[in-house]
């Protein structure tokens, strides 16, 4: 699959500087390159239904596919998302479990204490050509280091604070190296693809993080490192349905953003 980035301002990895275009164009640069589309004034889209239906009209049976134009006005769509917490909350349902690096529970005031995962919801399943999702954070928790089986993602953070972490594609049998560490604001748009590189989504804060992930085409596999060893596993990807606020047409969904 060919990536896109934007069109004036390629980063290279080792600076971790974001690119300040918001144009994407066919990638000609080196798979060794990071591209953030940065913030520009468009018409406001206040509800979550509406920025679903203008993603379904936008992308239309392909999906994100490989055109430019496309990507340039999904990225312009997510980022006109201005929804309050109210129009969103219904969607940012948080669960127990294990998937975390601390194991933190909600205490009912934003805070975590022992014993919960990050969660993954599944929004809308775009007819199987995108997926959207929404992520709930802990505090200090992460994700481990990932692939995005050469799909297309971006992310919109709603909010609070989340670290970004980027990796350089290992050689057989050694570690992914650290490239940059970036913070991603409230109300930001990144864009990631594995021409990019692998990264780590993590929340610094002692309060919850949430985010909004479209990812085209969907996938239900992906694969996970160690950071120390890099080892490589398989790993199945799966979002709780929500019965009543998703869509439930049958698609493929995804753990890992």
């Amino acid at each position: 699959m060919q990536d896109f980035v934007p069109s004036t301002a390629s980063v290279a990895l080792q600076e971790c500087i974001p690119c300040t275009s918001a144009e994407p164009v066919q990638d000609t640069t080196p798979s060794t390159t990071r591209a953030t589309f940065v913030q520009d004034p468009r018409p406001s889209i206040h509800t979550m239904s509406d920025l679903i239906a203008q993603l379904n009209t936008c992308m239309g049976d392909t999906g994100l596919g490989t055109d430019p134009h496309t990507v340039r006005l999904v990225r312009q769509l997510m980022h006109s998302y201005t929804g309050t917490k109210s129009d969103w909350s219904q969607y940012a349902i948080y669960k127990p479990g294990t998937r975390s690096t601390r194991n933190l529970v909600d205490d009912g005031n934003g805070k975590y204490k022992p014993g919960t995962r990050y969660t993954r919801n599944l929004v809308d399943d775009g007819n199987g050509k995108y997926n959207l999702l929404m992520l709930v954070w802990g505090a200090d928790q992460e994700s481990p280091i990932h692939d995005h089986a050469n799909s297309h993602c971006m992310m919109r953070l709603l909010e609070g604070r989340l670290d970004e972490a980027l990796y350089k594609w290992p050689s057989k049998d050694e570690a992914p190296r650290l490239v940059c560490t970036r913070p991603l604001r409230e109300e930001s748009v990144a864009y990631m693809h594995d021409r990019i590189g692998l990264h780590r989504i993590s929340n610094p804060e002692a309060h919850r993080a949430v985010s909004l992930h479209l990812y085209s085409p969907p996938y239900d596999m992906c694969k996970t490192f160690d950071a120390r060893t890099g080892h490589v596993e398989a790993s199945s990807c799966t979002a709780e349905r929500l019965h009543g606020v998703c869509s439930q047409t049958p698609g493929s969904s995804i753990t890992l953003i």
